[in-house]
């Protein structure tokens, strides 16, 4: 027999107030109506909280650990008003009091800082991590007022991860600790919450995931609990989905700072998916997929404001020729580097050469075109730029472009089929663009073109590939 779990994760402006998190409490008391389904709640630090802890610890170890602690004291009382408008004065002590003990151990953590002057990344790590243990109790607390069996999991006791900065998650070894901390808790019918972003080393070290941590926290859950005994041994679980509750109703067609009235895109392939977080959908982190694909769980975005939306379902199955196009997506403050050189471009070895100049400067590259003599790429880190101009001056003549975007149409479609690319092109005529080009899988078609057109060429591509295709919300 098998039971299914549903990996709910809710984003920072989803817990992000005492109203964000009276919505949360109805999403998952819904969820809980249905006797089949166990969910297994993951939540983000409230909004803006990260980054004021970091802040905070960069001032206590600048030295100033007075201006540290009062900055502190914000980011707790903010909680406890959030405590004192959702919590019954029964049960307020209690939770107050776990609280004060994550804070507490906050403020030794500064007072350190501002003895040593010095912020390593493990104490980065121990203070940015306070943002999802806190949010994460109140969360429990709120569900367990509404009347749901709740138990609270220290993240740092399920998600074992390796020692690196940001760390990376250890599967197998998550899936024992979920197996013996919650898995039980789940067959008897309670709902864990637990706070995503944050893990420990097996020496019980405390880690973070990076940006977008969260995400990836949820889709390492749903993959470590598939397939998990229960009790007696005669029943599995099953994870139907992860669904990633934010701001916004899905996936969009575009970018709406860019394009009029985007519209949801209804379903994904996990290969789109990926390509359009790459290229500058800022929904979804790439690497939250990962855990989700190899394990084939569906990832589905939704808005916990309006939670009856169907938001966007990502599977592992390509999309189907009713959308020719999946969506498009963007990115500015794009340099293009151009390397030319008559003499060794086809020479052995030019290529390698190149690249690792970008590698040896921990510098990303986006796209690449080449031809007989040059290669071109984009960047869009170009905080060691002058750096990577001189080392490829060594061997070849270097030209750079600023103030550049990159507009990239995704849809598995564009492999099938080469009149898309045609009619992706056709849409842009008039529009200036400095590079084309089409990635070995042949689902996106990227152009590199000046910044100051990218609205216009977005909103052109958009309304041919879409409004002028008819296709809506509906489709």
């Amino acid at each position: 027999m098998i039971d299914s779990t549903i990996v709910m994760k809710f984003g920072g402006t989803s817990v992000g107030d005492a109203d964000a998190i009276r919505r949360v409490t109805s999403i998952v008391r819904q969820a809980c109506e249905n006797p089949n389904v166990r969910p297994f709640v993951v939540v983000s630090a409230m909004a803006g909280v990260t980054d004021r802890l970091l802040g905070i610890a960069s001032t206590a170890a600048g030295g100033n650990r007075a201006a540290a602690v009062r900055d502190l004291h914000d980011v707790h009382q903010r909680h406890i008003d959030a405590v004192g408008e959702l919590i019954g004065a029964d049960h307020q002590p209690s939770l107050v009091s776990e609280l004060a003990r994550v804070v507490d151990d906050l403020q030794a953590i500064l007072t350190s800082l501002a003895v040593l002057r010095e912020a390593s990344p493990r104490s980065l790590d121990a203070v940015s991590a306070a943002g999802e243990l806190l949010s994460s109790h109140i969360v429990a607390g709120a569900l367990r007022e509404a009347g749901l069996d709740v138990t609270w999991v220290d993240a740092r006791r399920v998600l074992v991860t390796d020692d690196g900065y940001p760390a990376a998650p250890i599967l197998h070894q998550a899936r024992a600790a979920l197996a013996h901390n919650v898995v039980p808790q789940m067959a008897a019918g309670r709902v864990p919450v637990v706070g995503g972003f944050v893990g420990a080393t097996t020496a019980g070290v405390t880690t973070t995931l990076g940006r977008g941590g969260s995400d990836y926290s949820a889709a390492v859950f749903g993959a470590a609990l598939a397939g998990q005994p229960l009790v007696d041994g005669t029943r599995r679980l099953e994870c139907r989905e992860i669904q990633i509750w934010t701001d916004v109703d899905g996936m969009l067609t575009a970018d709406p700072r860019v394009v009029k009235n985007p519209i949801v895109v209804p379903r994904l392939s996990f290969a789109e998916a990926s390509e359009l977080a790459y290229f500058g959908a800022k929904v979804l982190h790439p690497s939250t997929i990962l855990p989700a694909v190899a394990a084939d769980i569906p990832v589905r975005i939704l808005n916990s404001r309006k939670p009856d939306g169907d938001g966007t379902l990502i599977t592992s199955a390509a999309s189907t020729g009713d959308r020719p196009i999946a969506a498009l997506a963007c990115k500015r403050h794009v340099t293009v580097v151009e390397i030319t050189s008559t003499r060794m471009l086809m020479a052995h070895g030019f290529l390698r050469r190149l690249f690792q100049v970008f590698e040896s400067h921990r510098t990303a590259v986006d796209v690449v075109t080449t031809s007989e003599v040059s290669v071109s790429v984009t960047v869009d880190d170009d905080r060691n730029l002058a750096a990577i101009v001189r080392d490829l001056e060594e061997f070849a003549e270097v030209a750079v472009e600023k103030s550049m975007a990159i507009l990239c149409a995704v849809g598995d479609n564009l492999r099938g089929d080469p009149r898309l690319a045609i009619r992706v092109l056709a849409a842009l005529e008039g529009v200036p663009l400095r590079m084309v080009s089409q990635a070995g899988s042949r689902r996106n078609l990227t152009v590199v073109l000046h910044e100051r057109d990218l609205v216009t060429a977005m909103s052109r591509l958009h309304n041919a590939c879409f409004v002028e295709a008819g296709i809506n919300t509906a489709g």
